[in-house]
């Protein structure tokens, strides 16, 4: 009962579906950011930022694929939980 419980309450880095959710908003935020400032994360392609950089390049450029996700993550938390 206890093991039961204690896989019930994985972090999201150890649920496949919780590490996706965790990519896509990632994503997400990462686009947001360059959108609204641009300046911010083109010119530091290293680090945290440069992280955040690739993010964005992820979103740009997968933008139908990645909305896709995100409605699929959606449905399924409204619908599915």
């Amino acid at each position: 009962s206890h093991h039961q419980t204690s896989l019930s309450t994985m972090s999201a880095l150890f649920s496949f579906e919780g590490l996706l959710f965790i990519c896509l908003m990632f994503i997400c935020l990462s686009t947001y950011i360059h959108a609204y400032k641009p300046t911010l994360l083109d010119s530091h392609k290293e680090g945290l930022r440069g992280l955040f950089w690739k993010g964005a390049r992820i979103g740009e450029r997968l933008s139908p694929w990645v909305s896709l996700g995100c409605l699929v993550m959606a449905g399924k938390f409204l619908f599915y939980s």
